[in-house]
């Protein structure tokens, strides 16, 4: 058997150890190197390991980086070029794997990248290590012609001893792409190797520390904490602040302030012998369940968390550091607190800065076997024995590498790789070594190795059962999770059961256990919806210990066409079969590190401070302290007041320091009820912020944590009604209708006689309205495969080809009346309406429409294939003249938003161009929506305003292309300028949900089948 497929981890290797910043000589390797690709794990031979060997006819390659996001010498020879879209380029699959399942072995055809480095070592340098942070997917390596082994576990870290020579070196690295490593890395994400992190030259001196391991632990009741340093050497430890001088291995008990996510404290120093001091970064805590609950430092904690794939739209997973501070900081502004490291521990650099930042982190082993669920799990490693040593040494060094992370506090065994004994094995391996952090694995149904439940992507319902300690026996395993659904069968409780099986025992147990959320809310293309439905379900159970939203960012490259134009490439872009399609396109970020509104979602979802307003009665203001320990102290606390989305008064509230855990109760200022209108137009909005109250080291003073508004009503005034419903009478001087040919004039309106279509309102011209009850899908529209595939419903029915009959245009009492039928070809569900003008009795110069819909036929349970047909959207198409250019509203804002994914965005009054209306989804689909809207003013140069106010509120888009535009666009740039604006005014808009991967939209989020109605005033000038 080749090295390349056995099932050992590696050969010739260093023992795991601590990460470490050291003041030890470092040659960092990284730079251009020479590079070839072969078409097999044979290399380019053996001669490029001779000292003499000319390199220079090869590609320059840097390092670290991917070969396959490179411009090198493909297989076929000719000049070096892009790989990208090609089988020799990026590929991507969710579940499958790129090679035959026929573990441990590879293809022949193994394309395998030779590289070679010639550097100079100073004649003083010393003994040395050498070490590669992450190689993808099997390396063997060479120094000055000696081979010194092997190794696989592509984002972990191998030593070498290196025999160094005074002067010239020679370092040559053979990378397969394939390996038996392959087998155990299927984390749904682009495969993508070559050596894509650093190579180091580490000098050892006499003394040197070749290990340490730091035990920090926190008593919450005495608040001491006990810090003993342990080293492979006799060292010192040094911690001035804390007066700590002491030989590694004692231990010492001092006050402390404890290290958590929202305070992350660190006590930094040195641990040091004559030859080698090494920094110490040193956080006290205490991890522990306590009665079902999972705590630190005495307090439980709930994970507000993101699922983190490393990705950089250029450089795959080879991220500097500004990247990564880059991720942090987004995730902190969005009060995100915790990552899981998905699916794999993650660069060394970015854990120093969770630790640094504040971020709980669940760090997870490089492990996953997916793609066996093809072989219906047969041959999966942890289930045979074979396989043991390699998946014991993964586990072994990345806890080994990172286990001095103040900021990790659960291990994660791996992800979707079902169930076999190595678990086991692992779980009592870890016990041993570090019983100072909880374990984690979702896979099994057992629960018997992990001290979590945990499931992806359950329903609220099922959420809301599992908070209660509730749910269904489990055990049926799904493509992405457990299906609790009360169907595995018993195991007898004297039994204890095989992997895979459920005893009554471990029901027993997992119910008795915290419940962590490890995936939920797939957040591919427009989505996810109901996040603060979910929140409030964590929030109200001491169980749920928080969720982790899959995930931070899509997995796009950048791709540049003939013309110099940069797209987002994604798996169907890839000549290859298998490929995961779109699905890698996920996240609350875009490729590019651009927020979606997504995350704005979360970031409300998420907020540390729960802020409550009551307008009744007397009135008042309650705050909620929901941080983890910090306190209040450093939160400013803002109040204002708006009247019509204009701010009419500002101040602040004086809120002594709330403890975490704690809630104040306060008045609404005096000024506010004195400032609150009473004429009884648009209320006045009250909102209150919290805010930082200075400079923090990851957010400007007055970044906003949490806000709440609320309608305030002044003692003198009623309830809010919008002026535009109080009178629905016909004017007593009612204009005829008169008829001019082939139009029909209603006050400031002019009608087309025979479609009943407003051809002008003024001097605006435009037309329509049309009834519309389409959208571009969705990503989540689509579902996953045939699961909730509501967008295939839609196409096999006709929802985005209907045909329009006009049965009447009526002029009667001052009002044009239009009667039709709307419904696709070849199906018998149909909508009928009716649209009614007539001149607003309080402005002769608007109209006021009033819409019904009524549906009709079988929209559900349908008697060819018995669909169910959702409507995705009830309203009205307008198309305006292309010059319409700008947006103006009194609604929900900034960004766009949807009846399940509208609690982010604030009621006020928004201004922004219809171009950037448009949410730059990398696969064009429904974007742009606006609920509860209630004024909206279109204008341009050259076109008179087009004003429409709700009776009382409506959705509304506006872009220049159509939705079917959208939906038979495959990439943005396809997307052309009409010539038109098409405005929708719509009674509502299916919400957006997360069925990509998860339940189905639920039902109240659907629009009811059932009479709709809704009116608008319009008026132009």
């Amino acid at each position: 058997m080749t090295y390349w497929e056995s099932t050992e981890p590696g050969a010739g290797r260093r023992s795991p150890r601590a990460d470490a910043v050291t003041d030890a000589r470092v040659l960092d390797l990284s730079g251009t190197w020479r590079f070839r690709l072969a078409p097999t794990a044979a290399g380019t031979g053996e001669a490029f390991l001779g000292a003499d060997f000319d390199a220079s006819g090869w590609d320059e390659m840097r390092v670290p980086s991917h070969w396959v996001l490179e411009e090198i010498t493909p297989l076929a020879g000719g000049p070096a070029r892009s790989l990208l879209g090609t089988a020799e380029g990026p590929l991507y699959t969710n579940t499958a794997y790129p090679i035959p399942l026929d573990p441990p072995r590879v293809s022949t055809e193994n394309p395998t990248g030779d590289y070679r480095l010639v550097f100079d070592v100073p004649a003083d340098f010393g003994a040395a290590v050498l070490r590669f942070q992450g190689v993808d997917s099997c390396a063997k390596v060479w120094l000055n012609g000696r081979e010194l082994g092997w190794s696989s576990g592509s984002r972990l870290p191998f030593e070498f001893d290196a025999p160094i020579e005074a002067g010239r070196n020679v370092l040559a690295v053979r990378v397969h792409r394939w390996s038996s490593g392959t087998y155990l890395e299927d984390q749904d994400m682009w495969w993508l190797p070559g050596i894509f992190r650093e190579v180091e030259l580490i000098a050892r001196p006499e003394g040197a520390i070749d290990d340490h391991t730091v035990h920090a632990d926190y008593d919450a009741a005495t608040g001491l904490g006990t810090l003993r340093v342990e080293a492979s050497t006799a060292a010192t430890v040094e911690i001035p602040e804390l007066g700590i001088r002491m030989p590694a291995g004692e231990t010492a008990t001092v006050a402390v302030a404890p290290w958590s996510a929202d305070s992350p404290r660190l006590y930094r120093g040195t641990l040091s012998t004559g030859g080698e001091s090494i920094e110490l970064a040193v956080g006290f805590r205490t991890v522990a369940i306590v009665d079902g609950v999972f705590t630190v430092n005495g307090r439980a904690v709930v994970f507000r968390g993101v699922n983190r794939h490393e990705h950089h739209p250029r450089t795959g997973r080879t991220l500097d550091r500004e990247t990564m501070l880059s991720d942090i900081l987004m995730m902190k502004r969005a009060n995100v607190d915790a990552v899981r490291t998905s699916h794999y521990p993650p660069h060394p650099e970015f854990l120093r800065l969770c630790d640094e930042y504040g971020l709980w982190v669940v760090a997870e082993c490089d492990l996953e076997t997916h793609g066996f669920i093809y072989a219906g799990w047969e041959g999966n490693p942890p289930a045979e024995p074979a396989w043991r040593d390699a998946l014991m040494d993964r586990l072994r060094r990345t806890v080994e590498r990172d286990k001095n992370h103040p900021s990790i506090v659960v291990w994660s065994l791996a992800n979707e790789s079902w169930v076999g004994e190595t678990f086991g094995e692992m779980r009592r391996w870890l016990d041993e070594r570090d019983p100072s952090r909880t374990v984690l694995y979702e896979r099994d149904p057992s629960y018997r190795d992990s001290d979590f439940s945990s499931l992806m992507y359950p329903s609220l319902e099922l959420l809301e059962l599992i908070g209660r300690r509730e749910e269904p026996r489990g055990g049926r395993v799904g493509m992405h999770g457990l299906v609790f659904d009360g169907s595995a069968p018993p195991v007898p409780a004297s039994a204890r059961s095989a992997p895979g099986e459920v005893s009554d025992a471990d029901d027993e147990r997992r119910r008795g256990l915290p419940f962590l959320l490890v995936e939920y809310a797939h957040a591919q293309g427009n989505g996810p919806g109901s996040l603060s439905d979910y929140w409030r379900i964590i929030r109200a159970h001491g169980r749920l210990c928080g969720a982790f939203v899959w995930e931070w960012i899509d997995h796009g490259l950048t791709v540049v066409d003939d013309s110099g134009g940069e797209h987002i490439m994604h798996g169907d872009d890839v000549d290859f079969e298998p490929r995961g399609g779109r699905f890698g396109l996920h996240g609350l970020v875009f490729s590019d590190r651009t927020p979606t509104p997504g995350l704005v979602e979360l970031a409300k979802a998420h907020e540390p401070f729960l802020i409550t307003i009551d307008v009744d009665g007397v009135g008042g203001v309650e705050i909620a302290n929901d941080r983890h320990s910090a306190d209040t102290a450093d939160i400013r606390w803002r109040w204002s007041l708006s009247d019509a989305g204009v701010e009419v008064a500002a101040g602040d509230l004086d809120v002594l320091p709330l403890a975490a855990g704690m809630r104040a109760q306060l008045p609404l200022p005096a000024r506010v009820r004195e400032l609150a209108r009473a004429d009884g137009g648009d209320p006045s909005v009250l909102t209150v912020e919290a805010v930082l109250a200075d400079d923090a080291r990851w957010a400007p003073a007055g970044h906003v944590l949490a806000w709440s508004q609320a309608e305030l009503a002044s003692a003198a005034s009623s309830p809010h009604v919008p002026a535009a419903t109080l009178d629905r009478r016909v004017p007593a001087s009612a204009p005829s209708v008169p008829t001019a040919g082939s139009i029909l004039r209603l006050g400031p309106g002019e009608f087309d006689t025979g479609t009943g279509r407003i051809r002008r309102l003024g001097a605006l011209v435009l037309d329509g309205p049309t009834l519309d009850l389409h959208r571009a899908p969705t990503e989540n529209d689509h579902g996953q495969g045939e699961t909730n595939n509501i967008a295939a419903v839609w196409a096999k029915t006709g929802m985005d080809r209907m045909l329009h009959r006009v049965d009447a245009v009526e002029v009667a009492d001052a009002m044009i009346s239009v009667r039709g039928r709307t419904a696709p070809a070849a199906h018998p569900h149909a909508a009928r309406w009716s649209m009614t003008w007539r001149v607003d009795a309080g402005d002769a110069r608007a109209l006021v429409l009033d819409v019904v819909v009524d549906f009709e036929g079988p929209w559900a349970d349908t008697p060819y294939q018995h669909r169910d047909i959702w409507v995705p959207r009830v309203g009205l198409l307008f198309a305006l003249p292309g010059a319409a250019a700008e947006v103006e509203w009194l609604g929900r804002g900034p960004g766009e938003t949807y009846r399940d994914s509208f609690e982010g965005s604030r009621f006020g009054r928004w201004r922004s161009s219809i171009d950037a209306m448009q949410t730059p989804y990398p696969v064009p689909q429904e974007n742009g929506n606006h609920v509860q809207t209630r004024r909206l003013r279109v204008s341009g140069d050259g076109i008179p305003d087009l004003r429409v106010d709700g009776m009382p509120e409506f959705d509304f888009t506006a872009r220049r292309w159509t939705s079917l535009d959208l939906q038979r666009a495959q990439k943005p740039h396809e997307l052309k300028d009409s010539g038109r604006v098409w405005l929708n005014l719509d009674a509502g808009q299916q919400g957006i949900g997360s069925a990509s991967v998860g339940p189905a939209l639920p039902e109240r989020y659907r629009m009811p089948r059932e009479r709709t109605t809704w009116s608008l005033r319009l008026s132009a000038g």
